[in-house]
This record gives C-alpha cells, structure tokens and sequence, in this order.
C-alpha cells in the first residue's frame, strides 16, 4: 500500500509529465510518462555542466543511464573524464568506460548500447568524484523526484559509501521540472547543483 508521501510524491510526477508533454517539451523516447523524461535542451544543459567546477576538477563521474543525460557521458568522455553508468535497474551492476578506448566514438559509448559494448561490468565501481542523476522533477531544496524505484538514491548512496565521503550530486533537467516543493521521506537524497538549459543553481543549504 502506498504511504501518502509516495501518492503526493506521484502526483508531482504525473503533474510535471503532462505538463512537459502539452507543452512539447519532451523528446524520444515518447511518451514521457513513467520515464526520466528527455527534453529539448538537455544538449544545452550539459554544456552549463562543463562551467561548473566540480566537472572541471572530476576525472571520474556517475552518470544515470537515462535518456537525457546522454549529452552529459557524451561530454564527459570528450573531456577524457572516465564514465561510471549505472545499468537499467541496476539489474547488470555498473559499466565503466575508459574515454582513451572509445576516442572518436564517444556518442555511441554514450548510449546504453555502445556502454556495454565499449564498458566493463562491474558490481562494485571505483570511486567517482562527481554524480550526475535525472529527474523528473526537482525543487529548490534540492530534493529530487526519480521514476520512483529509488535506483538514483541507490546510485548516490554507493558513490558515496565507496568514496567514504560526502560527494556532489547534479541533476540536468528542464526549467519546466523545477516545482515549488517536492515531497520527501528522511531517506531521501539531495542535489546540490540544479542545470537546465538556461541556468545554473547551486543549493544554498550548508548540508551541501
């Protein structure tokens, strides 16, 4: 049975879908609706990434393996920063990709498809200095929506337990998926740097 923070949590996510779909913001793979969603400008919001210096000073970064941040392990592997891919579900473990293996085919390793054609499958990744996740909906606290699986705070929980230390979490979205207040259970994961196509927000809370 849901709790009612998991049906308020839902009802962002059906309200920010619809919203990205009647507005034709939203782009392949179509429908957007139980997806990270992709967006028209997601190439532009990881380009700001690359004025952030978290990336600047990263050499090694998880990225999500959802649809929109495929500009994002595309950059990083162009920016010779080694590229740690969750799996869909988690369900192969992590892919790693080397950017020294994949020169000149860095689009196609930034696909799920070319990640396991190009990546090592591994159950326990290295340690990663930066983690870039997509949402569906993020608020100005920080606090993330997911498709509701929890794979993001998964991801984020493990970056920083093989790290041992607190490690900055981004998220790319649209301007559209920033919603006045997401709600939140104590388990959940914050971000600290909000990119969308047009702007760049770093959380103002001293826990970041």
């Amino acid at each position: 049975m849901k709790t009612e923070i998991s049906t308020k949590k839902q009802e962002v996510r059906e309200k920010v879908w619809s919203e990205m779909e009647r507005k034709g913001i939203t782009t392949f793979p179509l429908p957007c609706f139980g997806r990270i969603p992709n967006f028209k400008g997601a190439e532009a919001a990881a380009l700001k990434l690359r004025s952030v210096d978290e990336y600047t000073d990263a050499s090694s970064i998880m990225i999500g393996p959802d649809s929109p941040q495929a500009p994002v392990r595309k950059l990083a592997l162009l920016d010779g920063k080694s590229l740690v891919m969750p799996t869909p579900g988690l369900k192969s473990g992590y892919l790693i990709v080397m950017p020294e293996r994949v020169k000149g085919k860095e689009k196609e390793a930034s696909t799920i498809r070319g990640a396991f054609k190009y990546g090592e499958l591994t159950n326990a990744p290295p340690p990663v200095d930066l983690v870039v996740e997509g949402s569906v909906a993020v608020d100005l606290d920080g606090y993330r929506l997911g498709k509701g699986k929890g794979f993001g705070d998964r991801e984020i929980s493990l970056a920083e337990d093989i790290a041992k230390k607190r490690i900055t979490v981004v998220t790319t979205v649209h301007d559209a998926q920033i919603v006045d207040f997401v709600p939140r259970e104590e388990h959940d994961k914050r971000v600290g740097i909000i990119i969308t196509p047009t702007k760049i927000i770093r959380n103002p809370l001293k826990s970041f």
